[in-house]
């Protein structure tokens, strides 16, 4: 009994050809759960940096040890 895919070699350059198109596990996240709700309008560029991100504590400590 022959099967179609006897013949058939899985190379690199074969493999390397498929396409991807499945999205990241976080985009998959994001969108289900903007489904659920939609997400709150946010600025496309802010003034400040986010709350804590680079005037924080911790960073200052350990710019001054360098």
């Amino acid at each position: 009994m022959a099967d179609d895919f006897d013949d058939l070699v899985l190379d690199e350059d074969f493999v390397r050809s498929a396409g991807t198109t499945e999205p990241s596990a976080r985009a998959r996240m994001l969108a289900a759960r903007w489904r659920e709700e939609e997400p709150e309008p946010q600025p496309w560029r802010s003034d400040e940096p986010p709350a804590g991100w680079f005037f924080s504590k911790a960073r200052r400590r350990r710019w001054r040890r360098h």
